[in-house]
């Protein structure tokens, strides 16, 4: 079938079949579609929709566009975990060497900061020396002898999601659910993965800020990876504050740090890891239930085996061999580090989250255009969790900035970002479900 008949049968709402759907994106890798035939299916999509089996065809057809790697020679369940992005998430940083302590091959391919939320990638790239783009022979061995390797998406994995997702981009299509879904989805198919653990964020932080929107998401996700063969749950997580202490990406690497080392424990942040390291173990079949899952979890953290896994990763991918043990050699501190003092007494009640990841950006630590340079030196440290009785005048974070003048700015906005109440104010547990 020609595309503007695939096109025109999807806006009249017609189901289109297996083979029509992988002719489309076939054509679409092959750069044989136009710009205008490309956002004309997305906007069809956008409006009509797409059915289970559709959206698995979609999500398999993109997979095939490209590469798909193989890890026939690895003995460990292949595992992964993906999130939909928020504030303050290093989640990852911290879970796939945890996961590969205990027994897991995790070949973990990351993307920049999107929006407001901050970007895996970036988060590493501010350790010197790390490769985020290694060549296919080299990212195979750090998986099968360190355990787990976190890099980029190379243009061979799934390419017609980024031409795809390139149109969607101006064309206001973002937003459509079949699209998000294979848009994940192809890039974890494409990776070769047994089972796969989803972080779908709900709050003012996420860009899903409504809880049944968010539910739909994750539904559909993990409807149409089991359907392509690939393990998968989902984990519903609160984004209305930021999940780690600190936003930004060198920041963000020290919180990672300190974590494996032992120096950060019972936070929100501590929760979410291990939900989704037992999540994982459980759905791979190394622990028989989530209690064991996360003993198991845990065992690797407190014994040091998973920071072992995390410096033999860095070293691997060109970074320095002793970055737990002494960051401050390699993580560039900011020249500005300012407090910001709580405006009156009383009880950190709520905060705008998506506007912290707004103020990191304008501090010069996120991308307003794709070619910006990210300074990943600045951000926030220090964030007091909401629930927090605070006196006025005591610092609710510290600043890192290039410059006097960002910092002042900073401060202004961050103290804006939070309510301060008379009364404690009733949380949200920070897992709100799983799918």
């Amino acid at each position: 079938m020609i595309p503007q008949e695939i096109i025109r049968h999807k806006r009249n709402g017609d189901e289109l079949d297996a083979a029509d759907i992988r002719s489309f994106i076939a054509a679409l890798a092959a750069g044989r579609l136009s710009e205008g035939q490309i956002g004309a299916f997305a906007m069809a999509v956008w409006f009509k929709g797409m059915s289970r089996a559709e959206t698995v065809a979609l999500t398999l057809a993109m997979a095939d566009s490209g590469d798909r790697l193989q890890w026939a020679d690895i003995d460990r369940p292949i595992a992964d975990k993906h999130s939909t992005g928020g504030v303050g998430d290093n989640v990852s940083l911290m879970l796939a060497p945890i996961a590969a302590a205990c027994g897991l091959a995790v070949p973990m391919i990351s993307g920049r900061g999107l929006g407001h939320t901050g970007g895996t990638l970036d988060k590493l790239e501010s350790i010197p020396g790390y490769m985020i783009t290694p060549d296919a022979d080299l990212f195979h061995k750090v998986v099968k002898e360190a355990g787990c390797a976190i890099i980029g998406q190379t243009g061979t994995l799934a390419p017609a999601d980024g031409r795809l997702y390139a149109v969607r981009d101006v064309t206001a299509t973002v937003d459509s659910i079949p699209l998000i879904t294979a848009s994940i989805l192809s890039k974890k198919l494409a990776a070769g993965l047994e089972t796969l653990v989803l972080d779908v964020k709900v709050g003012n932080g996420a860009f899903m800020a409504d809880r049944g929107q968010a539910e739909i998401l994750a539904q559909s996700l993990v409807e149409v990876a089991n359907g392509a063969g690939v393990k998968t749950s989902a984990l519903i997580t609160d984004m209305n504050q930021p999940l780690a202490d600190s936003a930004g990406n060198a920041v963000e690497m020290r919180n990672c740090l300190d974590f494996l080392a032992g120096r950060k424990k019972d936070t929100r942040l501590d929760i979410v890891v291990f939900a989704f390291a037992a999540e994982m173990l459980v759905k791979s079949g190394v622990a028989a239930s989530p209690d064991e899952a996360e003993g198991m979890a845990r065992q690797a953290l407190s014994s040091g085996k998973a920071a072992e896994v995390f410096a033999r990763m860095v070293s691997m991918l060109g970074g320095p061999a002793d970055l737990i043990d002494n960051p401050d050699r390699y993580l560039v501190r900011a020249p500005v580090e300012k407090p910001v003092p709580a405006a009156r007494s009383g009880w950190l009640s709520a905060c705008d989250a998506r506007g912290i990841g707004v103020s990191v950006i304008d501090l010069g630590g996120g991308r307003r255009h794709p070619a910006d340079r990210i300074d990943h030196r600045v951000g926030f440290s220090d964030l007091l969790p909401l629930g927090t009785r605070v006196t006025a005048g005591e610092p609710i974070a510290l600043i890192h900035a290039a410059d006097d003048v960002a910092a002042e700015r900073a401060a202004a906005a961050l103290a804006a970002h939070y309510r301060i109440t008379d009364d404690r104010p009733e949380l949200t547990p920070v897992i709100a479900g799983l799918i």
